[in-house]
């Protein structure tokens, strides 16, 4: 199963979770105040020492065949006070892009990824205007100092997620607000500083592509559930799934309850960004947290109940997206916790195996970023799950290649999945996707839809 020779392989981080004593993000306050509030008691504390070191590990992505890198920038190291910048920070992001192009590796970077400046609460956080007028000033700033070297903007990483686990599940560092009434306020404030910054990087970089990094998971009712628990799942799935880039692509922002129009928001993303884990059910009324974390007894289920592997999910959503938005679609995450690599190469396989299936039908899949590079500090829950090709003692620093990294170096060198990778490092793959031991999907495969894009027939690929 070959790729195409443009194709991007990469593997994807975040600064808060890889840099180490972002001491000015509410993250940081929040996790040190209480530090039961992170799963296995450990704070961040030094990451993966990416602010001193960083280019370490961006040999190993370079070792490992990668072309691409996504990565973000801590909004709190840039701006520790408002309208305050810090040229040390800028320089040292400079050094790390930089080091990202040395090595052969395109960047993509993300200006919000689930931190803030601790200032930020102060002035009133998401739930306030004022953070739209802040996020434009901080975008201006970064594609002035820093723009040269970014081809590639994702304007913020899952919008929708991080609006539910900051203000309605409160898993995240929150304001003074929290409920539905503030969810939806911080979400319009978050589609109108997409907007700003999208406009802002536009007018300073013209030839940069924009987008957003988007949770999309299947949402599902239970086998027993009924018309109700279906209803619900369907609410679910629109939230998640396709009321932020809905919103992009219309104008209009649409919840779960009503809708609001914005002005110069249509249009304004040049790709979907898809990050894809697993499956969920539903039920109505739903539990905490609104998703049962329950699988069937056949389900393969990664470290700390995270999720069900359900690879077949990523071509289903892929699909969706194609027919909906007619754009180029990148896999920004995708990713399993998985200590003992037990499963990711098989989960590995089996996922580009979908992709590999979607590009067949013309699908514009123009890239794949893997979660993660290295093991790094997962938010609530802390270093219990491990996301890595590569582990990382957060003790010693020290860095271990697992299987599935020298898998991926396979596959990222010869721009193919073979059956010989599979006998070698996931033969339980074998027969799921060479029956018989003839290559090609299997008889189970998703179908493709045979209906067009948005306006046109199914495109090549294009950049």
């Amino acid at each position: 199963m070959n790729f195409p020779p443009d194709f991007l392989w990469g593997t994807a981080t975040s600064s808060y979770q890889v840099e180490g004593h972002n001491i000015n993000s509410d993250w940081y306050a929040w996790e040190t105040a209480d530090v039961s509030r992170i799963k296995g008691d450990l704070d961040c504390g030094p990451a993966c020492n990416w602010w001193e070191k960083a280019e370490a590990d961006l040999d190993i992505a370079a070792a490992m065949g990668n072309n691409a890198h996504r990565l973000s920038l801590e909004w709190s190291r840039i701006e520790p006070e408002p309208s305050v910048f810090d040229p040390e920070a800028i320089a040292r992001y400079r050094a790390i892009l930089q080091a990202c192009h040395d090595r052969g590796l395109e960047p993509m970077v993300t200006l919000h990824h689930f931190s803030n400046p601790l200032w930020l609460a102060e002035k009133g956080d998401f739930n306030s205007d004022i953070v739209v007028d802040y996020f434009q000033r901080y975008t201006a700033k970064v594609a002035a100092e820093l723009g040269d070297l970014i081809p590639k903007w994702i304007t913020i990483n899952e919008p929708i997620t991080y609006a539910v686990m900051r203000y309605l599940t409160r898993e995240f560092p929150h304001g003074r607000r929290t409920g539905a009434g503030a969810l939806f306020e911080a979400i319009h404030n978050m589609v109108r500083f997409h907007a700003a910054a999208y406009h802002t990087i536009k007018a300073a970089r013209p030839a940069a592509l924009v987008g957003t990094a988007n949770n999309m998971q299947i949402f599902e009712a239970r086998p027993d559930g009924n018309v109700i628990d279906r209803w619900w799942a369907g609410q679910i799935r629109g939230l998640y799934n396709d009321s932020w880039q809905d919103a992009l692509h219309t104008g209009r922002y649409r919840g779960i309850v009503g809708g609001k129009r914005f002005k110069d928001l249509a249009g304004t993303y040049d790709f979907v960004g898809i990050n894809y884990y697993t499956r969920f059910y539903l039920r109505f009324p739903p539990p905490p947290g609104f998703v049962e974390r329950e699988w069937g007894p056949e389900a393969v289920v990664s470290d700390g109940d995270y999720g069900e592997v359900y690879a077949r999910g990523l071509f289903q959503i892929i699909d969706h997206v194609w027919k909906r938005y007619g754009k180029p679609i990148y896999i920004t995450e995708n990713g399993v916790p998985d200590a003992a690599d037990r499963i990711r190469p098989g989960f590995l396989l089996d996922h580009l195996r979908q992709i590999w299936y979607a590009i067949s039908f013309c699908y514009p899949i123009m890239g794949y970023y893997h979660w993660s590079l290295v093991d790094n500090f997962e938010w609530d829950r802390g270093w219990t799950q491990r996301f890595g090709l590569v582990a990382v003692d957060p003790v010693t620093q020290e860095r271990t290649w697992r299987p599935s990294a020298h898998l991926y170096q396979e596959i990222c060198t010869t721009y193919s999945i073979s059956d010989d990778m599979a006998v070698r490092y996931a033969p339980e793959m074998l027969a799921v996707m060479w029956p018989g031991n003839q290559p090609g999907p299997a008889g189970t495969e998703p179908k493709p839809s045979t209906e067009p894009g948005p306006g046109a027939e199914p495109k090549p690929r294009a950049a």
